[in-house]
């Protein structure tokens, strides 16, 4: 199987999960402070949103580079 069509099916897959959830979030660590002993840190929960044109464009792509020809 070729880098190309290796390519093509991630982007569809992660097309296919960016129109599954809609979005993703993760947690950041934005303070920290250290007072002796004492360690004090912020973590802050950052959500992600994805368009659904960008699943959609994603799994378009994909699928051109799987349908797309082989070239010699």
């Amino acid at each position: 199987m070729s880098a190309v069509k290796m390519v093509g099916i991630a982007l569809i897959a992660a097309g296919i999960l960016g129109l599954t959830y809609g979005s993703f979030s993760y947690t950041k660590e934005t303070h920290e402070a250290k007072i002796g002993s004492l360690e004090l840190s912020v973590k802050d929960q950052e959500t992600v949103n994805v368009p659904v044109w960008a699943g959609v464009g994603a799994i378009v792509v994909g699928g051109v580079l799987l349908l797309a020809p082989k070239r010699s």
